[in-house]
């Protein structure tokens, strides 16, 4: 499926096979429980972490994929030959005589052979505990007995990373040797983050972290010199060409964890080795390792783990499923796009690209939407959470940090409306009307029902307006490298124009549900005068005007000589219906013309190339790279929406330009991963055209899941029910859907049979292409014929 010279998907597309550790970059798999994980790539490199990727790194790693030399590695040595090598193509590097990696939804698995000895290592993070778990299994496929040692190594974090002066850090390291448990516990006598005093530099690591093995060791280490070796590498560490450990632990040491058992095989015998990682709280977890180790050091509870994964995933997977003619959406629908927004972006928060692990106000609030498809109470999990960092004025945190609650305030203009957008479609899906009148506390102080959450951050915005009385920019909107048109109090940003207009138009229905007469007065209002403010000052002639700087200077225009046309401006005039049809058709043909490209719409143009101080850090990109010219996979879902909604006939293969599965059949070109978006893409604009970037943790991966089910597939919630108006390419003769919708499965059926619209629920043809919903627990059968 999908093969190319450097993988495939396997098991129906549940899986991802690589058949080989040299990738054109590294492709990796994000494993989260939610609160515990790891990144490992397919050379076997990568981190662990619990809670938040950056201040609470278990684990040391260095951000270079060019190198990917930084991870948790198993070496082991033939005692007879004194060779040795890893299970994983890192650190060693050996050329194996066989290799693959299975990337899964919850864990990968590496299976290579090496002079006759195979090997099978599975990570996986289990579902409850903070902990992974690498079982090994480990055979002789040879006619002779073979005597081997095994060694782990890892180099202890704990706590903020990257640990940059680690001179320093590792002074506050201290490791000792548990050998009733065979385990390597760690600890740190200093966190950044603040103590109960507040006073920094001064407080413990709240946490044990711990490395154990379900075999007796012959040897363990806490010392990197122990075990590298002064001027060493991990190619070629002493302690494995010595087959020696000695056993230092304690303070004084550059801290690290190692593990050595050894093995006898016998012809055709194979073993099991259960190894796992994890991290306890100090203050009420201190059982919780005991009860790790001796649960999972039986190999039949680590398989029951992963099944047990499995169907997790599965089950919750499944809730929404296509079935249509093109293998590759039915794929990243059904399965990636799910698996990387919940797993990568949700809980995780982290990547190769982008080691973060903080909550950003709008992003995990996007992301969030791929649960209003699978499990709604997460969706209205995440909606509380965000709510409680707004400020009592409607202002919120740009981003903030589990563990510390610490985030950066600034005047990003669009952050707090995301709060009233998901609300907004959190009720179309659910009809939960019961969460507007939650109380939720502010991030500074008192507290409001979630409406008056939501109304606060409409109203923060509309009432800062601009010379042309379009909303300001402030420090950036939805393009944070714009971060320079407002800086003076002036500038003013259309495409916030057009996506305030749009919430003002939805929330009145809200307004009107708590019957609110004033605000559904002024949001009406409102929304009428951004309406003729954005179609008085904001139309080029050909397409709409992207921003105003401080000064006036209109960004994305006809008279400007870089960034002419801008992509965000086009596709909500359609979205929200700023525009008249007229205009709409205009601008999308402008924006067809200049703008979708070979590897999808690109989200301006041309790019700049000489630095822009006045608009902003985008301009200083290299030209056609991420924000400046490339395709911002993000925005690009937006441009099939607005595609699907102009009916374009092209829809599709736009979406199909830029979809992960298909950009691989050129897999040296595009370079990232086949199996779950990039950020972005480099622009023509870009030496590269074409080349993938950023991938994993991006908030493309849900928004591009919304384009095809609710902008191809038309099936999208309104308030009063579920539309099914479908913009499916002419040939497709038959599409299977089945959609969760307040909390009633929908099983759709469209038949292209080139006829007038029909639509059948429950076998009665009903009027119109809405469906109204009703309560009921038994499936919805609906048939549509276009």
């Amino acid at each position: 499926m999908f093969d190319n010279k450097f993988g495939k998907f396997i098991e129906d597309g549940k899986e991802y096979l690589i058949k080989t550790p040299k990738t054109p970059r590294p492709w990796i798999n994000v494993i989260s429980n939610g609160d515990y994980g790891m990144v490992i790539s397919n050379t076997g490199s990568g981190y662990s972490w619990r809670t938040h990727a950056s201040i609470n790194r278990i684990t040391r790693w260095e951000q270079d994929l060019i190198k990917d030399e930084w991870g948790k590695y198993i070496y082991i040595k033939d005692n007879e030959t004194g060779d040795y090598w890893s299970p994983t193509w890192k650190p060693v590097c050996v050329n194996f005589d066989s290799f693959q990696v299975v990337h899964g939804t919850g864990y990968t698995t590496f299976k290579t052979e090496y002079n006759g000895i195979q090997c099978v290592t599975t990570y996986l993070v289990t579902k409850k505990y903070p902990a992974e778990l690498w079982k090994l299994t480990i055979k002789n496929k040879t006619k002779k007995a073979r005597k081997l040692s095994i060694f782990t190594y890892l180099e202890w974090n704990l706590g903020f990373a990257p640990d940059w002066h680690r001179e320093f850090h590792k002074c506050f390291l201290e490791t000792k040797f548990v050998d009733s448990k065979n385990c390597i516990m760690a600890n740190k006598r200093l966190w950044e983050v603040p103590g109960k005093r507040g006073a920094h530099w001064n407080h413990d690591w709240d946490y044990t972290a711990f490395h154990w093995v379900n075999q007796k060791t012959s040897a363990a280490t806490g010392s990197k010199e122990d075990f590298l070796g002064m001027y060493r590498s991990l190619k070629n560490p002493l302690a494995v060409e010595n087959n020696t450990l000695q056993n230092k632990f304690g303070k004084w040491e550059d801290a690290i964890a190692s593990l050595k058992t050894d093995v006898e095989l016998s012809p055709n015998e194979e073993k099991t080795i259960v190894y796992g990682l994890g991290a306890i709280k100090n203050d009420h977890e201190k059982g919780l390792m005991n009860e790790i180790i001796s649960h999972y050091s039986n190999s039949k509870n680590v398989d029951e783990e992963l099944e047990q994964i499995k169907r997790m995933w599965t089950e919750l997977l499944e809730k929404t499923w296509i079935d249509t003619p093109d293998n590759g959406f039915n794929i990243m629908s059904n399965i990636w796009l799910k698996y990387q927004a919940i797993s990568g972006r949700i809980w995780g928060r982290t990547a190769y690209y982008q080691t973060g692990g903080a909550y950003g106000f709008r992003d995990q609030l996007q992301d969030s939407q791929i649960f209003l498809y699978l499990d709604p109470e997460k969706t209205k999990e995440q909606i509380r959470l965000h709510a409680r960092h707004q400020f009592s004025n409607g202002r919120v945190l740009h981003w903030w940090h589990p563990l510390t609650e610490e985030g950066l305030k600034n005047e990003i203009s669009d952050n707090l409306l995301w709060l009233a957008y998901i609300t907004i479609e959190y009720l179309k899906n659910t009809e939960d009307f019961d969460i507007l009148s939650e109380e939720i506390d502010y991030y500074d102080s008192g507290k409001d029902s979630l409406y008056i959450h939501c109304c606060k951050a409409i109203d923060s915005v509309f009432k800062r307006m601009g010379p042309h009385s379009l909303p300001l920019i402030g420090g950036g909107d939805w393009n944070d490298g714009m971060n320079a048109v407002g800086i003076n109090g002036k500038g003013e940003s259309i495409w916030l124009a057009h996506f305030l207009t749009g919430i003002l138009e939805d929330f009145t229905y809200i307004t009107e549900f708590i019957n609110d007469t004033k605000r559904t007065v002024n949001y009406k209002e409102a929304s009428e005068k951004l309406k003729r403010f954005i179609n008085e000052y904001g139309w080029d002639g050909e397409w709409y005007i992207r921003a105003f700087k401080d000064n006036g200077d209109p960004i994305g225009s006809s008279i400007c000589n870089q960034g002419k046309i801008y992509l965000n401006a086009q596709t909500w005039s359609i979205l929200n219906d700023t525009a008249t049809m007229k205009r709409k058709k205009i601008a999308y043909q402008s924006a067809k013309k200049y703008l979708f490209k070979e590897y999808g719409p690109i989200l301006f143009s041309p790019a700049y190339s000489v630095p822009d101080p006045e608009i902003g850090y985008l301009t200083r990109y290299a030209p056609g790279t991420r924000e400046n010219g490339g395709l911002y996979t993000h925005a690009g879902t937006w441009a099939v929406m607005a595609a699907s909604k102009m009916k374009d006939a092209d829809a599709f293969e736009i979406y199909k330009s830029f979809m992960p599965i298909y950009r691989a059949t050129d897999p040296e070109k595009y370079k990232v991963e086949p199996y779950v978006t990039s950020g972005n893409v480099d622009g023509p604009d870009s030496k590269y055209f074409g080349r993938g970037c950023w991938t994993w943790y991006t908030g493309s991966a849900t928004w591009y899941f919304i384009a095809g089910i609710d902008g191809i597939l038309g099936i999208r919630a309104t308030w009063s029910g579920l539309l099914i108006d479908p913009n499916i390419p002419e040939q497709w003769e038959k599409v299977e859907v089945k959609r969760l919708f307040r909390g009633r499965l929908y099983k759709i059926t469209i038949n292209n049979k080139g006829q007038r619209y029909q639509l059948f629920v429950n076998g009665k043809e009903i009027k119109g292409k809405e469906i109204t919903h009703e309560r009921g627990k038994e499936p919805v059968i609906v048939e549509v014929n276009i």
